[in-house]
């Protein structure tokens, strides 16, 4: 019995991509560094715990609401239909049973944090269930993944100070043109499938190669938001080191990924975005406890 419930764990975290937390759980971590940097204190285990919960909930429960509510759509899609939900290897009812404890560990965090904190959870949650229908209406879905992922910086800053001041929102906005950026990219791949089933997706709105074109564009705008973070924080040369880092691994993704040849999308998509992530919320903590 112990060993069934486990594998069937493993399924229902296969099925959200967990380890994929990767690409925002640092840009959460950064968000607490810049907090605890502007308001000149450190933020208690309590308190960085709580993140991480609140953090971890939200994703699980976004990414379990989108594998629910496209499981038809995967079950047609020859990419997608052995993920667990439309292959059958977990039920719906284990599914909702996954989202609706994440949404409870969110949801708690969040009261444990602050009374902001829970006031805006559940505004967090209407754009993760709007981002799950968006492909259905419109093509700016990149863009929504985007904003939900840019909450968790900006969740962060809310948690430690309680208010919203503009270079979080500076990096909320690099975080939302990163996602939409390499999820333009993640898209290529569905191209042909969304025209047959009339979904809808910058690639399919604009082609393969200007999909390409703005996808770079977006890193690019994202290399830019990093570069005014100094501004309005003291940061100092190593947190630009990492600006610098991350713009050549950008560089290296955007190499992996062409028009004529998109056979190494997986690598410039799960490997380097976590590179990335990782990469520069550690420079910004090195610059904030070398530095001060």
């Amino acid at each position: 019995m112990g060993s069934a419930v486990l594998a069937k764990v493993v399924t229902l975290l296969e099925m959200i991509k967990f380890s994929h937390t990767v690409f925002a759980f640092p840009f959460a971590l950064m968000g607490a560094t810049l907090a605890a940097l502007a308001s000149g204190r450190a933020p208690s285990a309590a308190q960085v715990g709580w993140i991480c919960l609140a953090m971890v909930g939200a994703r699980t429960a976004a990414m379990g609401l989108n594998r629910i509510i496209d499981a038809r759509i995967d079950a047609k899609n020859p990419r997608t239909a052995e993920r667990p939900l439309p292959a059958g290897k977990v039920t719906l009812i284990e599914s909702w049973l996954l989202v609706l404890m994440a949404t409870a560990v969110m949801l708690l965090a969040a009261a444990m944090l602050n009374p902001l904190c829970l006031l805006l959870a559940p505004v967090a949650l209407g754009f993760f269930v709007l981002y799950a229908y968006c492909k259905r209406f419109t093509a700016l879905a990149h863009v929504v993944l985007g904003i939900c992922l840019a909450a968790a910086p900006i969740g962060a800053w809310i948690a430690l100070r309680g208010d919203l001041q503009w270079p979080i929102l500076v990096l909320g906005a690099a975080v939302l043109v990163w996602v939409a950026g390499f999820d333009i990219f993640y898209a290529l791949q569905d191209v042909e499938f969304d025209r047959s089933q009339g979904l809808h997706s910058i690639p399919v709105r604009l082609g393969v190669k200007n999909a390409i074109l703005l996808g770079k564009l977006l890193h690019g705008a994202m290399i830019a938001l990093l570069l005014l973070l100094p501004v309005g924080l003291p940061l100092g040369w190593l947190y630009y080191a990492g600006v610098a880092v991350i713009g050549a691994l950008i560089a290296y993704e955007h190499q992996l990924v062409r028009a004529d040849d998109l056979s190494r999308l997986d690598a410039a998509f799960f490997n380097m975005n976590g590179y990335i992530s990782v990469t520069i919320f550690a420079f910004t903590l090195a610059d904030v406890l070398v530095l001060r």
